[in-house]
């Protein structure tokens, strides 16, 4: 019993000699968050901050691919002579037009689908998957799959017709070959963003709905009134993250490219992403290359900041 209680006394001295601000470390929360968080953050500069802090630096310099050592400084050049070259302006304008016309449609769906599958009813579970495996299926495979279903004289572009669509190969005709990778883009991100509304639903109190309907309000104001509000922050969240994915589009355009030149037919598709593509990695021109990354990264962020204002996200 002595040397039990001589034992305690000895750990508690050596933990009182235990300097204070170790101790504190010790017993922050704040000191543990970052201790879980350090892997994620040494993982982002190194594969995010320092490749752009390469590119921004790059995007000075008169470089080629094969002679990294060689590089010249030459000052603003490189911008300077993108934002003189038509073909940028071009597949900044192609990019923004997938954003435009995918993004809103497959949020509104992916809301849809959330309200659906979130519903009581049999089968649900097989619903939500179906409904998911677009997301995780291949983009090629599904470029491929939609690529045979788009040719002219199919079932599919025989129903388009009914909506004063031609019956072509869509891919290949140059006036809906845009149309035809925001459909793909739509088809494949709508799991994504039911998945999302469906955690958001599932976190909105049970008590709003039942004063609603105490109140007399209908399904369509409760959906008005009560779940469009309280999903704003996930809409910020679904929008942002579908917005970037769709600037960044690239495996399906390859696809539909693979037989002729990358953006085909005859640059419909190209996009901000072939474009630096094709100048920083096809003509081995980094410099002009990262000039294009370094714009690109400014757009991406000034639209985000106009998602936040328009959504009036202020969490």
């Amino acid at each position: 019993m002595a040397a039990y209680e001589n034992r305690n006394a000895m750990i508690d001295r050596s933990r009182s000699n235990r300097p204070s601000w170790l101790r504190s470390l010790a017993d922050s929360d704040a000191a543990v968050g970052w201790l879980f968080t350090l892997p994620f953050l040494v993982l982002w500069v190194w594969w995010f901050l320092y490749p752009f802090a390469q590119s921004f630096l790059r995007s000075f310099q008169d470089v080629s691919f094969t002679a990294l050592n060689d590089a010249t400084f030459i000052g603003l050049q490189n911008y300077i002579k993108i934002l003189n070259d038509p073909e940028f302006y071009q597949a900044v304008l192609h990019s923004l037009q997938i954003v435009v016309i995918a993004v809103p449609v497959q949020t509104m769906l992916g809301l849809l689908m959330a309200v659906l599958v979130n519903q009581k009813m049999k089968g649900q579970g097989i619903f939500r998957t179906v409904f998911f495996i677009p997301y995780i299926t291949s983009q090629i495979a599904v470029t491929t799959v939609f690529m045979m279903l788009f040719k002219k004289g199919t079932f599919v572009t025989k129903f388009f017709t009914l909506f004063g669509f031609e019956d072509v190969t869509w891919f290949a005709d140059t006036r809906y070959a845009l149309l035809f990778v925001s459909i793909l883009f739509i088809f494949q991100q709508c799991g994504f963003s039911m998945i999302v509304y469906l955690s958001g639903l599932q976190e909105i109190p049970r008590d709003l709905y039942e004063a609603g309907q105490m109140d007399g309000a209908s399904k369509w104001a409760q959906f008005r009134y009560i779940t469009l509000p309280s999903l704003k922050p996930v809409t910020f969240f679904v929008v942002s993250v579908a917005t970037l994915l769709g600037f960044q589009i690239y495996d399906q355009i390859a696809a539909i490219s693979r037989y002729g030149a990358l953006g085909s037919p005859a640059g419909a598709t190209s996009t901000v992403v072939t474009y630096f593509y094709q100048h920083g990695i096809r003509y081995m021109n980094i410099g002009y290359g990262s000039a294009a990354v370094v714009l690109f990264f400014f757009i991406i962020m000034f639209i985000t900041f106009l998602q936040k204002k328009w959504l009036g996200d202020k969490e």
